[in-house]
């Protein structure tokens, strides 16, 4: 087990999460990568319908990854990354599809991910990331509860 992918959004069961990868990368010389996700927001579909949209879209998405990098950087800063070699790296798109490709494209051993402990009938509504990654993934995932 040799890289392990963390996704982090910012909530404590991700911020768990984090720090239990670093323990077993300790324990197995292993890399981690930190990875975090902001939503792209998907303007072609109003291009279709004649909607112009504001050219400071862009600004926004800009703004919008850069944020992501801020909270990306403060949370591995408050964790103990001594003896362990930490990569990171902001993505834009849906969480789960994005978690699950970087895990393929990076041959990752293992995803550890938090999950936050909603109801089931919040999960059913909302969805679950954690879920639907582990659902999905191509190799073993570590689920770190709240």
């Amino acid at each position: 087990m040799k890289k392990l992918l963390v996704p982090v959004d910012g909530s404590a069961a991700s911020q768990k999460a984090a720090a239990k990868a670093l323990e077993i990368a300790r324990k197995f010389q292993s890399s981690v990568m930190f990875i975090t996700v902001t939503l792209e927001p998907d303007i072609s579909k109003y291009n279709k319908f004649g909607v112009l949209i504001d050219p400071d879209m862009k600004k926004l998405k800009e703004k919008m990854n850069e944020t992501e990098k801020k909270m990306l950087d403060s949370i591995i800063s408050g964790l103990d990354c001594s003896d362990v070699e930490v990569g990171k790296k902001v993505l834009a798109g849906v969480a789960y599809e994005e978690i699950l490709k970087e895990a393929q494209e990076g041959n990752y051993d293992m995803i550890v991910i938090g999950q936050r402990g909603f109801t089931k009938v919040k999960r059913f509504f909302l969805g679950s990331v954690a879920y639907r990654v582990v659902s999905d993934a191509s190799c073993p995932v570590l689920v770190v509860h709240e």
